[in-house]
């Protein structure tokens, strides 16, 4: 074996033979220096020098990029293969001087050699495309328009991190088209082909410019396996056969495959277009832990093929290899993507670093993963770089092994063996925790009663033991579950997945407070979910997700509803955003505004409705846990309506204009009444809107635009009667989510009798004409909600004129009381021993009716309790004005923290707002009573509780 120093000479004495120009250059010192640590670490660079002799004098240049490749349309056919070869030595040669001689960084080297393959490929299809225009023709679609070959690149191609000596996985498609077509008239009579003929002849020519082995080499190992049905399917499909196979065939696997795809040659506007209608395939609306089946099952077949070549130092394949970091993130990406789209990335460090971003991967394991996966690559180039062979193991031969590490900087090849053993150890830490079994993530034994609660013969004494009141009732409905058809029709791999989550989920019930009624509501939402295996697979990967679910359906009969009727709602015990801070209203209203973007409606109103039904679902956890004040779950609630209302009015308002155009100078607003106006919002409440219009008195709709067609021509309360109608019926429309909200408009002028729209003209008369007491005593609450500035400016206007008018007190006072009596014999629900914490004596109306009165007996003279709408803001600004005492504010002010807090938990538990007469709320009614008294509102008294 020769020494490092005399290998590095040999190859000198080669390139000095060479050419003379070559023997002047290797007179300098520096070049020598330079060529040296090339030599230490390529022979193949020094075999391309040695046949490209000039090439030297371009890599010392500083200003030097990356080579252009070579027309081959300018060229022979024949001498295609020898241009394509000798562009890619030289390229390449170039990557690994700038790699070993100027230091540049991995990824560099890595975008360089994705540039260098996407060159080739380029270069290749341009000159074979003209030749089968020559031969064949062209395919043309339905509008006559070119169709080209679109190539997909795959693995590390499509993320943009081919490695030195990769082949390329490549997959042809193309956009439809009949048969091929002459280019022109005066064109001979080419030989025309089917379109799939056509595409496929190509992309097999292709594959054969870059692969075949020639005299000066290859450019580029193809692999075309990965298309659909693999090495037994058509070479070139259309993209409509490649939607039946995914749709029909696609396998998980194929799902990680697909996850990097990118168009790389040929039409690639039409290939990433295509690529954006197969994301539902690779990434799933929902959390989807299935994925974690493929990695397991892909995961073991790598493992016993790595077993039986005795691949274990391979540093792809092997243990705590690239493989097993590229699966890690992958396999977040696939579950987690679907409802995050920055984790959509195609390359892995951009992975890692967005999956710490996400909170999916702790940043110090992101960055240990990091810096293994550049170690790793960086080693993985060397090996390749010393004789352009793609290997991913350490050389046998000592010499080879010394050349290597040298070239890394380590003494010898022990110490870069040591080197890659603590890499390795990192990356299997951290993916080990992601190949374990679900089953080895529980203690069998701790289990082993809950699932005696299994068999029907033992079910009632097992749940009895485990402490569940009425065990018999509960072993019938869990006996009913398990025979019901959709257990019986689940396929094996669910019913194993089932059979893992029931006795986890018999266990966290029987550790709840309310064993029973957490297992109805559990089974409930089980027999919801069974035909969709990617929640069963989300329960059974994630033990700390069913806990937590059973936590909340125990203590909340509202959302387990929720989560029953709407299982997308799982995810959001596994979002990392559910347990922090709650969106603000910002936030909320880019959401929704998001979501309502899509050009069909119907998709439009169910992802606003999903988005809904998220962040309801968030602040109502935040409610169950305590994690903030109940004014602000109330007032957060309002936002989430608002915002909602904005999209939809939105939507009507395009959908009226489509029929009817629009009104010059016409303008539209909603109004929020009650618990909306207030800011107060329970779950599950409705909302109280009243619409309001404006328009010149001879104003009619017309077409939005000259081009626009034909429209129905309205006069103003007709047009904006169509969108108040349109936005009701779009806010109660029932979609896959639900509905948006239930809407109330008996708060409009004359109530049910009045007219659903009302002119701003007839409401301020209304207000100022017609309006009864109580009628003022709502618009205290009202605030506008969405539309055009003008009109809800004008509202405002006309609220603070009609609550700031001078009233005479005593007769304000026998309007209210009498008001508030009416409202108490109808709908006072209380009881002994139960509370209505509404409707009751004390309760939250009492509260309302106090400070609406003092709003309406004192605006006149304190026009600033006019800006508030809600309760706490009320009490303040009262105080603040003099009208209610410092005491006063703090006992009301924690009364009505105390009512909200309880009534908010009746309506996640599904209860009525019916309580048991507590001593905080006690206190709470002797303090909203006393008051009322104190400022002569002697209300009726309310039933004996």
């Amino acid at each position: 074996m020769i020494s490092l120093p005399e290998l590095t000479e040999k190859a000198l004495r080669r390139l000095r033979a060479t050419d003379a120009t070559l023997e002047s250059m290797l007179a300098e010192p520096l070049i020598v220096a330079s060529v040296e640590r090339l030599a230490l670490v390529s022979d193949f660079a020094i075999d391309t020098l040695c046949r490209q002799p000039a090439l030297l004098e371009e890599l010392l240049d500083d200003a030097a990029t990356a080579f252009a490749p070579p027309d081959l349309r300018q060229a022979p056919a024949a001498q295609w293969p020898a241009l394509l070869r000798r562009f890619r030595a030289a390229e390449s040669t170039r990557l690994i001087w700038r790699d070993v001689v100027e230091g540049a960084d991995v990824d560099e080297i890595l975008a360089g050699s994705t540039a260098l393959a996407e060159a080739c490929l380029h270069a290749a299809l341009d000159a074979l495309e003209e030749e089968f225009a020559q031969r064949h023709g062209v395919v043309r679609d339905a509008q006559g328009q070119p169709v080209r070959l679109v190539v997909f690149g795959l693995g590390k191609l499509g993320g943009g991190e081919l490695n030195f000596s990769s082949d390329i996985d490549l997959v042809y498609a193309f956009a439809g088209g009949g048969e091929s077509e002459p280019v022109s008239a005066q064109a001979g009579k080419p030989r025309t082909l089917a379109a799939e003929e056509y595409f496929s002849r190509l992309g097999q020519r292709l594959a054969r410019l870059l692969d075949e082995t020639t005299a000066e080499g290859f450019s580029h190992r193809v692999d075309l396996r990965l298309r659909p049905y693999g090495s037994a399917g058509r070479v070139a499909l259309s993209f409509a056969a490649m939607d039946r196979y995914f749709q029909t065939e696609g396998r998980d696997w194929e799902r990680y495959a697909w996850l990097k795809a990118r168009a790389v040659a040929g039409d690639i506007a039409a290939g990433e277009a295509w690529l954006r209608t197969l994301q539902p395939f690779v990434y799933r609306r929902y959390l989807d832990f299935t994925a974690l089946d493929g990695l397991r099952a892909m995961k073991a077949m790598i493992t016993a093929e790595v077993a039986r070549r005795e691949l274990a130092d391979d540093i792809k394949r092997g243990p705590g290899g690239i493989r097993e970091i590229e699966f890690l993130a992958q396999a977040l990406q696939l579950v987690h993507g679907g409802r995050d789209a920055r984790l959509r990335q195609r390359g892995l460090r951009a992975a890692l670093q967005a999956l710490v971003q996400a909170r999916l991967l702790a940043p110090e394991t992101g960055a240990a993963l990091r810096d293994a996966y550049r170690f790793l690559r960086v080693l993985e180039n060397r090996l390749q770089m010393l004789r352009d062979a793609q290997t991913h193991v350490l050389p046998d031969k000592p010499q080879d092994a010394l050349r290597i590490a040298r070239g890394l900087g380590h003494a010898d090849g022990d110490a870069l063996r040591a080197a890659l053993a603590a890499q390795r150890a990192v990356v299997s830490a951290a993916f080990a925790p992601l190949m374990a079994a679900p089953e080895d993530a529980e203690d069998g034994a701790a289990l082993a009663p809950f699932q005696r609660m299994l068999d029907g013969a033992n079910a009632s004494q097992a749940l009895e033991d485990a402490g569940f009141a009425d065990a018999a009732q509960s072993a019938s409905r869990l006996q009913d579950f398990l025979a019901s058809p959709g257990v019986a029709h689940l396929s094996d791999s669910a019913r194993t997945r089932l059979e893992r989550v029931l006795p986890a989920m018999l266990q966290a019930a029987a550790a709840s407070d309310l064993p029973d009624a957490a297992l109805q509501r559990c089974l409930a939402l089980l027999q919801s979910i069974l035909r969709r295996t990617s929640y069963l697979a989300l329960l059974d990967e994630v033990p700390s997700a069913l806990a937590r679910l059973v936590d909340v359906v125990a203590r909340s009969a509202w959302l387990a509803e929720r989560v029953a009727q709407y299982p997308l709602l799982l995810d959001e015990l596994l979002d990392a955003r559910a347990a922090g801070p709650l969106p603000d209203r910002a936030a909320m209203q880019a959401a929704c505004a998001a979501a309502g973007q899509h050009a069909d409606p119907e998709q439009a109103l169910r992802r606003l409705n999903e988005t809904r039904l998220a962040f309801s679902f968030r602040i109502a956890l935040a409610a169950l846990d305590a994690r903030q004040p109940p004014q602000d779950s109330a007032r957060q609630l309002a936002w989430l309506a608002d915002a909602v209302c904005v999209q939809v009015l939105a939507m009507a308002r395009a959908a009226v204009e489509a029929a009817h155009g629009r009104v010059s100078g016409g303008q539209f607003g909603l109004i929020g009444y009650g618990s909306l106006g207030g800011l107060e919002m329970g779950f599950g409440s409705d909302l109280d809107l009243v619409f309001l219009y404006d328009a010149p008195g001879d104003a009619v709709s017309a077409p939005v635009s000259a081009h626009a067609g034909g429209v129905r021509v309205l006069e103003p309360g007709r047009y904006y009667a169509r969108v108040a109608q349109k936005v009701v019926a779009l806010l109660e429309t029932m979609t896959g989510a639900g509905r948006l909200y239930a809407v109330d408009v008996r708060l409009r002028p004359d109530g049910a009798k009045g007219l659903l729209v009302t002119s701003r003209t007839s409401y301020e008369d209304y207000q100022r004409q017609r309006a009864w007491t109580w009628e003022h005593q709502a618009l205290v609450r009202a605030r506008p909600v969405v539309g055009d500035a003008a009109l809800l400016e004008a509202f405002e206007r006309i609220r603070a004129e009609t609550l700031g008018r001078a009233r005479e007190a005593e007769a304000l006072h026998q309007d209210v009381v009498h008001m508030r009596g009416r409202m108490r014999a109808e709908l006072d629900r209380s009881a002994p021993g139960r509370f209505d914490l509404k409707q009751g004596a004390g309760g939250l109306v009492d509260l309302e009716f106090l400070l609406q009165a003092r709003v309406l007996e004192h605006a006149a003279a304190h026009p600033a309790v006019l800006a508030p709408r809600n309760t706490r803001d009320l009490i303040a600004a009262l105080a603040e004005a003099g009208l209610l005492e410092a005491g006063e504010r703090t006992a009301l002010l924690e009364a009505h923290a105390t009512l909200l807090a309880a009534g908010l938990s009746c309506t996640l538990d599904r209860r009525p707002r019916l309580t048991a007469p507590t001593p905080a709320l006690e206190h709470a009614r002797q303090a909203v009573t006393a008051a009322c008294r104190t400022h002569g509102l002697a209300f009726a008294p309310g039933k004996d509780v």
